[in-house]
Protein backbone atom coordinates (compact mmCIF):
# COMPACT_ATOMS: atom_id res chain seq x y z
CA UNK A 1 0.00 0.00 0.00
CA UNK A 2 1.09 3.61 -0.48
CA UNK A 3 3.02 5.44 2.11
CA UNK A 4 0.36 8.11 2.04
CA UNK A 5 -3.26 7.97 1.52
CA UNK A 6 -5.70 10.79 1.53
CA UNK A 7 -8.40 10.72 4.07
CA UNK A 8 -10.61 7.13 3.95
CA UNK A 9 -13.79 6.22 5.98
CA UNK A 10 -14.04 4.34 8.25
CA UNK A 11 -15.00 1.24 5.85
CA UNK A 12 -12.36 2.12 3.56
CA UNK A 13 -9.72 1.72 6.64
CA UNK A 14 -10.84 -1.37 7.86
CA UNK A 15 -10.73 -2.98 4.23
CA UNK A 16 -7.72 -1.70 4.04
CA UNK A 17 -6.87 -3.12 7.53
CA UNK A 18 -7.82 -6.71 5.66
CA UNK A 19 -5.64 -6.23 3.04
CA UNK A 20 -2.72 -6.03 5.50
CA UNK A 21 -3.54 -8.30 8.13
CA UNK A 22 -4.03 -10.96 5.26
CA UNK A 23 -0.05 -9.94 3.37
CA UNK A 24 1.17 -9.84 6.88
CA UNK A 25 0.56 -13.67 8.13
CA UNK A 26 0.57 -14.93 3.81
CA UNK A 27 4.39 -12.53 3.34
CA UNK A 28 5.61 -13.10 0.15
CA UNK A 29 3.76 -16.09 -1.35
CA UNK A 30 0.07 -14.05 -1.30
CA UNK A 31 -1.03 -17.61 -0.10
CA UNK A 32 -2.31 -18.83 3.29
CA UNK A 33 -1.20 -22.53 4.19
CA UNK A 34 -3.23 -24.46 7.22
CA UNK A 35 -0.49 -22.93 9.77
CA UNK A 36 -0.71 -19.63 8.49
CA UNK A 37 -4.76 -19.44 9.12
CA UNK A 38 -5.03 -21.18 12.28
CA UNK A 39 -2.15 -18.37 13.30
CA UNK A 40 -4.46 -15.22 12.37
CA UNK A 41 -7.39 -16.84 13.15
CA UNK A 42 -5.77 -17.39 16.93
CA UNK A 43 -4.17 -14.15 17.20
CA UNK A 44 -6.84 -11.49 14.71
CA UNK A 45 -10.07 -13.72 15.24
CA UNK A 46 -10.36 -15.44 18.19
CA UNK A 47 -13.70 -13.74 19.38
CA UNK A 48 -15.58 -15.14 16.21
CA UNK A 49 -13.89 -18.42 15.61
CA UNK A 50 -13.21 -21.32 17.69
CA UNK A 51 -10.07 -22.90 16.96
CA UNK A 52 -11.54 -26.30 16.99
CA UNK A 53 -13.19 -25.61 13.74
CA UNK A 54 -9.97 -25.27 11.54
CA UNK A 55 -9.90 -28.17 9.92
CA UNK A 56 -13.52 -27.70 8.41
CA UNK A 57 -13.09 -24.34 8.04
CA UNK A 58 -9.90 -24.66 5.99
CA UNK A 59 -11.72 -27.57 3.83
CA UNK A 60 -14.60 -25.01 3.23
CA UNK A 61 -12.56 -22.10 2.15
CA UNK A 62 -10.13 -23.73 0.03
CA UNK A 63 -12.22 -23.92 -3.48
CA UNK A 64 -9.62 -25.27 -5.93
CA UNK A 65 -8.14 -27.62 -3.47
CA UNK A 66 -4.68 -26.41 -3.33
CA UNK A 67 -3.82 -26.30 0.28
CA UNK A 68 -3.34 -22.90 0.40
CA UNK A 69 -6.09 -19.75 0.88
CA UNK A 70 -5.98 -17.22 -1.22
CA UNK A 71 -6.96 -13.49 -1.42
CA UNK A 72 -10.53 -14.09 -2.71
CA UNK A 73 -10.73 -17.36 -0.37
CA UNK A 74 -10.04 -15.46 2.39
CA UNK A 75 -12.38 -12.83 1.87
CA UNK A 76 -15.09 -15.50 1.66
CA UNK A 77 -14.11 -16.01 5.44
CA UNK A 78 -14.22 -12.42 6.52
CA UNK A 79 -17.71 -12.31 4.37
CA UNK A 80 -18.91 -15.47 6.41
CA UNK A 81 -17.63 -14.40 9.65
CA UNK A 82 -19.19 -11.19 9.71
CA UNK A 83 -22.07 -12.17 7.93
CA UNK A 84 -22.54 -14.51 11.34
CA UNK A 85 -21.53 -11.66 13.52
CA UNK A 86 -24.34 -9.55 11.99
CA UNK A 87 -27.10 -12.40 12.67
CA UNK A 88 -26.01 -12.79 16.11
CA UNK A 89 -25.53 -9.58 17.15
CA UNK A 90 -27.76 -7.78 14.38
CA UNK A 91 -30.74 -6.95 17.37
CA UNK A 92 -28.10 -5.54 19.47
CA UNK A 93 -28.16 -2.56 17.30
CA UNK A 94 -25.82 -0.84 19.46
CA UNK A 95 -22.56 -0.62 17.20
CA UNK A 96 -22.80 3.20 17.54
Amino acid sequence: LPDTLPAVSDLESSMLTIIQTFHQYSGQKSNLKKADLKELINNEMNNFIENDTLDKLFADLDQNGDLEIDFKEFIALIAMVTSACNELFGEERSFK
